[in-house]
């Protein structure tokens, strides 16, 4: 019963991932085809955007945290810190290093940092203690 409750609060995590996900790569494509920016920069921009996004999403949807936004709100960027650090290079990577075009780039990187996204949010930031609380 645990995993199943667990893959359902996945699937909701991935759903509210693709809002967080879609004001990512608006904002990217805004500032790569609109500002001129460059794609790493866009990326990183829209990566925040999407971070701010997810975490008032997930904080009452997916993980139903009690948790004080004092303590999970950092906690959450933390993960999300780690991530951006992941988005930025593996964006390098990819497009500087493998001539990928940045939005293929950033489609693999979103679909590689949701596996770390979950799991750092699921057992740190939104952790529930054994009798249920936070």
């Amino acid at each position: 019963m645990i995993a199943r409750a667990e893959l359902i609060r996945f699937v909701r995590f991935a759903a509210v991932g693709l809002v967080g996900t879609a004001a990512h790569y608006a904002l990217l494509l805004v500032l790569v085809e609109m500002g001129g920016a460059p794609p790493i920069s866009g990326s990183v921009a829209g990566f925040l955007l999407g971070a701010m996004v997810n975490y008032a999403i997930n904080h009452r949807f997916v993980f139903r945290s009690g948790r004080a936004h004092a303590e999970a709100l950092p906690r959450f960027m933390t993960v999300a810190g780690v991530g951006l650090c992941w988005n930025a290079l593996l964006m390098y990577l990819l497009t500087n290093l493998m001539g990928l075009h940045y939005l293929l780039a950033q489609v693999l990187t979103t679909g590689l940092l949701l596996v770390w996204h979950y799991v750092g949010n699921a057992v740190w930031t939104f952790r529930r203690d054994k009798a249920g609380g936070v």
